[in-house]
């Protein structure tokens, strides 16, 4: 399902995401060690984390929240995109010496590892197959969850081990909980143009540029839910770049929704809570 009008520019990516934690110093040490992200600001009570100079994560302290329950809407998972599969490698090769439970899903355009962190939000690290490798038709990529080949991707990394994160590490997409998902693909193919390019039961896939997605959706805890009556930890909010914002901020002035105008940056909330920036950039 291809949006008619190009609201936003194919290049549009994924930004920082912003965690609520519970333990701010916990959350801040798991994430650097686990995925090598350095520290990039800080304050009294939040952090940056990224790889490179580049933003990735910002985390909140926010230690009045309660644990979000399951069936919440909010974050189903981050994914960090790695720029290989020798750097997924050896990756893996380090996360598996961390003593945390680990899954593992092929889907055909990527292979992925799955994990949750210490106030269970739940984590990706993948890499990309080639896109001559991605199967089309009719304007949707066959994606699929078969059992990753992990020793053939620990292989990869021939030896050497992982020094932190590497260069071109990227917040790949974000997969959000929603109430309705068939609902959330349409909310979100409107308010920024975003191609619906899979679907599961349950779930809907979406992106620009024809990547595999920029976007999860799925209502398989949530289903039914709607906006959440109170605060809870997890996730604060995602961020999406992209080099010219004029065309969106049209766009949505006339969508009805509620709309934080910062300049350089449009801010809004989707029918669950979800928060969305839009911020102006490379």
């Amino acid at each position: 399902m291809a949006s008619a009008r190009p609201v936003l520019s194919a290049s549009t990516h994924i930004g920082p995401v912003t965690l609520l934690a519970r333990d701010l110093p916990r959350l801040s040490t798991f994430y650097a060690r686990l995925l090598g992200l350095t520290l990039i600001s800080e304050g009294e009570d939040r952090v940056t984390l990224g790889a490179h100079g580049t933003p990735l994560l910002h985390l909140v302290a926010r230690p009045d929240l309660p644990a979000p329950a399951v069936s919440r809407p909010g974050l189903y998972h981050i994914a960090f995109l790695l720029p290989t599969r020798a750097d997924l490698g050896r990756w893996l090769t380090h996360a598996a010496t961390l003593g945390l439970r680990l899954g593992t899903g092929d889907h055909l355009v990527s292979e992925a590892i799955y994990l949750n962190d210490p106030e269970g939000n739940g984590v990706e690290v993948y890499r990309d197959r080639p896109r001559n490798e991605w199967t089309w038709e009719n304007g949707l990529v066959r994606m699929d969850t078969l059992p990753v080949d992990v020793r053939g991707v620990m292989a990869e990394a021939e030896g050497t081990p992982f020094e932190g994160a590497p260069a071109g590490t990227a917040v790949g997409h974000v997969h959000l909980k929603v109430g309705d998902a068939g609902e959330a693909a349409r909310f979100y193919s409107d308010a920024l143009g975003l191609d619906v390019v899979s679907h599961f039961p349950g779930a809907a896939f979406l992106s620009w540029g024809g990547y595999h997605h920029h976007l999860g959706l799925n209502e398989w805890h949530s289903r039914g839910q709607g906006w959440p009556t109170s605060q809870a930890a997890g996730l604060g909010g995602i961020e999406l770049i992209t080099p010219e914002l004029e065309p969106l901020r049209t766009h949505l002035a006339v969508r009805g929704l509620s709309v934080e105008d910062g300049g350089n940056a449009l801010s809004f909330n989707d029918p669950w809570g979800n928060r969305v920036t839009v911020r102006a950039g490379d």
